[in-house]
């Protein structure tokens, strides 16, 4: 853990450096001097690290003053630039009495803060100094070191070849899955990956598949072998032999990589062979490795288990196969703990005053077996419900303390240790929000970019770094992949969550607290108040505070109607989504350091004229508040990257009328949902920089300045355009060509044909029609589409069949909404590979499943809302019984989130 501190506050504070400290005249040398300290700093904590010597208590204590120490750089520099914003802000008069009469003030403001800095460098040496006085010390008592606890994850990895099949439970499928795989007639070498997060049951499935005595005399020999984090690629394959070889007894210590490439070769030429690779961490393992299992024809199989989602489908070269670990089921999981939290009870079951609380402790590990079977042996020795309460009630200090956790803990460290330190904490920062929450990708990405954690690379924007960030944690199952209705989103496991918050507490990277609590200060920088009553609690000695938070549930009025609860004159981030208040709270205009507000879903009914001193406003989201109308003030937020305003009225998307002056923001990214008034459309020809733009109101007669001033937009990646009634047609044919990077597209309105240019959109993945009403069949033209991922349409079409004879080979969800003369759906052999998720609402003429669903064999979750009674008799007789079906027989509640930011 002290390299987790060290990557997250050595990241910081260089940042912090060289951003704005380095622009204050007077402290450059300062500002060298602790660059150049900090290398040490780093090299020292990451030999700490590596499990060569086991954390002492003097390590520990120097990771905590240098987590201090960074703190307290930012708050020097926010301080200073604080003060130099008050004399931009005091009038001509003030500005000009500072030049003249208090001149010398200023310079005491700059020899203050290279003052502190340099103390500031006093106490890094000094840090450095009482560890090499007393690095020697013993380690801490009962604490592992890093190698201890990969090695214990690798044995418990080989363990589970001798599980037990009666302590095992849902997994039959996916085993039967394998064994199709493993011993189907192909002739030439495949390689099978099974990917999911720690803890998920990867190892445990395929030992379970390869112990299968089946297997076992399908395959002339077989070999399974743990890779793990660190490995030496000569040490795998002396494993590798003396699984093949048992009888070899000579030393092969000694032998080159050449050598011992040559013995395995010449051992498995002739042989029909399985290999298991358990556990590989490394995208390039399998270049590394691949020479050593020769493809004779004679249908060898390699099978690896893996968290990362980029290993499991890297190109291998030759056939591949993945299998992604689904959690498992409510019923499996109930068994699965049962199995042990209630071995000593009579009969072996729950007991009714248990049970709620059972319940609900199995719903907290969300099918993750690890957990489940870690925290039933923990219950098993829990007897009464007083027991049960306080274990349920404290979970996340037992996460932290109970040694009965400490293994499950270690094994999804695992993940978090091995992220780069910009990834460490961008995914502590997600721990902010509530639990279960399904957080939109837009929303985390700014988030992550005004906190500073996004680095700049050349030639690309901050967001599409903080996009491959978060696709990152996606592969490497840190984070979950959701969609909230066509939106791509994300959650964090409960249980990874409660270990994210207590690394961050102990961090001091953030802190979250319930209304009801007194916020004490902690030396936390970020806080998230997540209230079920509206209240906050009182809040003393954070003034420090970065970055607030605040989340409401079920609540109709706030306490701080009028003023925030607390000084935050330093807030970067001001978080106050659905946040039931009418008024912007007095102070917010004066935070010049502020870059983030979002007001989204409040009942606020206008922006103040003052919104014009946030100069370093990036990002202000005003979507479905009550706003009407713009203040002029709006037009000096130069810095302004995201602006999002609009509401739904009626189900409508109604935009906001911006000032035609918006078109001098020219670092402006996102521009949504605006009306199209006025010459508005032909302005924002000249916002070559927009990669969002969403305009509503749109008539006919606008085509051809709306074409244009798209075909000047060469990066933009998003596009919604909302006609302006039901009956007006939404022309977009004069468009020569679309943007060659746009990723989303939703088209709302009537469409005279298909556009000529959709069969141009190659890096299209989201697209959605709705009211389109086009009579021409749409799918031939957008069935090769190759990143096609989210189809959705609604009211979109008025043919009575859709076919999918062939394509679509990266869908992976399909909605069919409104379609009010369909009644017949055909699936294809081979079309729609990959589609994981199908849904069919209020289309009332569809009276059967579609036919070719059974080629569907990735199909995971359905959803039907109301539809026929001779469509629900149907799913009866198809037999459709999934565990994820989702039939909704009432009236289905209108979609009213399916514009978003």
């Amino acid at each position: 853990m002290v390299s987790v501190s060290a990557d997250l506050f050595i990241g910081k504070f260089v940042a912090i450096l060289e951003n704005e400290a380095a622009s204050i005249a007077g402290v450059r040398d300062q500002v060298d001097v602790i660059k150049q300290e900090l290398v040490f700093m780093k090299s020292f904590l990451e030999d700490a690290d590596r499990g060569e010597h086991a954390h002492t208590q003097v390590q520990k204590a120097s990771v905590a003053s240098f987590r201090d120490l960074a703190n307290d750089v930012e708050n020097i520099i926010d301080e200073f630039m604080y003060h130099m914003h008050e004399q931009q802000i005091g009038g001509r008069f003030r500005r000009w009495i500072c030049k003249t009469v208090h001149f010398p003030k200023n310079l005491w403001y700059k020899r203050q803060i290279a003052n502190k800095l340099q103390k500031i460098t006093v106490a890094i040496r000094a840090i450095l100094e009482r560890n090499q006085r007393y690095g020697g010390a013993a380690a801490v008592e009962g604490k592992s070191t890093s190698e201890d606890i990969r090695r214990w994850a690798r044995n418990q990895a080989e363990s589970s070849l001798y599980h037990k099949e009666d302590e095992l439970v849902g997994i039959e499928g996916d085993k039967n899955m394998l064994l199709g795989w493993l011993m189907d007639e192909v002739k030439h070498q495949t390689v099978v990956s099974v990917v999911g997060m720690g803890g998920s049951g990867k190892t445990t499935l395929v030992a379970r598949t390869f112990k299968d005595d089946i297997v076992k005399r399908h395959f002339e020999c077989y070999a399974w072998i743990t890779v793990s984090q660190s490995y030496v690629i000569e040490d795998l394959l002396r494993r590798l032999i003396k699984e093949f070889h048992k009888e070899k007894k000579e030393d092969m210590n000694a032998m080159s990589y050449n050598e011992l490439l040559e013995i395995l070769v010449n051992c498995l030429e002739t042989k029909r062979y399985l290999v298991v690779l358990d556990d590989v961490w490394d995208v390039h393992l399998w270049e590394k490795i691949r020479f050593s299992f020769p493809d004779k024809q004679l249908g060898s199989r390699v099978v690896l288990t893996t968290r990362r989602e980029d290993i499991a489908s890297s190109s291998f070269g030759v056939e591949s196969h993945v299998h992604k670990i689904q959690p498992l089921e409510r019923s499996d999981a109930w068994e699965l703990f049962s199995m042990k939290a209630f071995s000593s009870y009579q009969n072996k079951s729950c007991s009714p005053e248990l049970l709620p609380l059972a319940r609900e402790l199995v719903e907290k590990c969300e099918g993750l077996p690890l957990a489940i079977v870690a925290l039933s042996g923990l219950m098993s020795s829990k007897k009464s419900l007083t027991e049960w309460s306080t274990v349920y009630n404290s979970l996340n200090w037992h996460l932290t303390n109970n040694s009965l956790l400490e293994p499950m803990k270690s094994i999804l460290l695992l993940s978090f240790n091995d992220l780069p330190y910009r990834l460490k904490q961008c995914f502590l920062y997600c721990s902010l929000f509530p639990e279960d929450h399904v957080i939109r990708n837009n929303r985390l990405i700014r988030l992550w970019i005004d906190e500073g954690f996004v680095e700049h690379v050349k030639g690309v924007t901050p967001e599409e770094v903080a996009k491959g960030y978060l696709m990152e944690l996606i592969f490497r199952n840190m984070l979950q992949e959701r969609f909230v209705i066509a939106h791509p989103a994300c959650k964090m496991h409960d249980l990874l969550r409660d270990i994210a918050l207590a690394i961050a507490n102990k961090d001091k990277f953030c802190a979250v607290h319930d209304g009801s609590e007194t916020v004490e200060e902690t030396g936390a920088l970020r806080l998230s108040i997540q209230t079920t009553n509206g209240e906050i609690g009182s809040c003393t000695g954070i003034s420090r505070l970065r970055s607030f938070l605040v989340f409401a549930t079920g609540v109709s009025s706030f306490s701080f109607s009028n003023k925030l609860p607390f000084d935050l004159k330093l807030l970067k981030v001001l978080d106050l989504e659905d946040i039931p208040i009418d008024n912007l709270p007095d102070g917010v205009t004066s935070l010049f350091n502020l870059k983030h507000l979002n007001l989204k879903g409040t009942l606020i009914k206008e922006l103040p004229e003052s919104i014009g001193q946030l100069r370093n406003l990036q990002n202000l989201n005003i979507m479905s508040t009550k706003i009407e109308a713009l203040p002029r003030g709006i037009s000096k937020l130069l810095n302004l990257r995201h602006f999002l305003v609009g509401s739904l009225m009626s189900g409508k998307l109604v935009g906001l009328r911006i000032p035609s002056s918006i078109s001098k923001m020219k670092k402006l990214q996102s521009l949504a949902y605006i009306e199209s008034e006025g010459n508005i459309i032909r302005l924002i020809g000249s916002m070559t920089q927009l990669t969002f733009l969403g305009i509503t109101n749109v008539k006919e007669r606008d085509e051809e300045d709306l074409c244009a001033s798209i075909q000047e937009m060469k990066v933009l990646s998003r596009l919604l355009l909302f006609a302006a009634d039901g009956e007006e047609f939404l022309r977009v044919d004069a468009l020569s060509s679309p943007p060659p990077y746009l990723d989303r597209l939703d088209l709302i309105g009537k469409l005279e044909k298909v556009p000529h240019w959709f069969c141009s959109l190659h890096s299209l993945a989201y697209l959605n029609l709705r009211g389109s009403r086009l009579e021409e069949d749409l799918l031939p033209h957008i069935e090769a589409l190759p990143s096609l991922r989210s189809l959705w349409l609604e009211n979109a079409s008025v043919t009575k069949e859709l076919c999918f004879n062939r394509g679509f080979v990266k869908l992976r969800h399909l909605w069919f909404w409104d379609l009010a003369l369909l009644n017949k759906i055909t699936i294809e052999k081979g079309a729609m590979p990959n589609l994981e998720f199908l849904s069919i609402g209020r289309c009332l003429t569809l009276e059967t499943l579609p036919q070719g669903i059974e080629h569907l064999t990735k199909l995971q979750r359905y959803r039907f809302d109301n539809v026929s009674e001779k469509f629900r008799e149907s799913i009866k007789e198809g037999g459709v019984d999934h565990p994820r079906m989702l039939l909704v027989d009432e009236r289905c509640k209108k979609y009213t989130n399916i514009y978003s930011d």
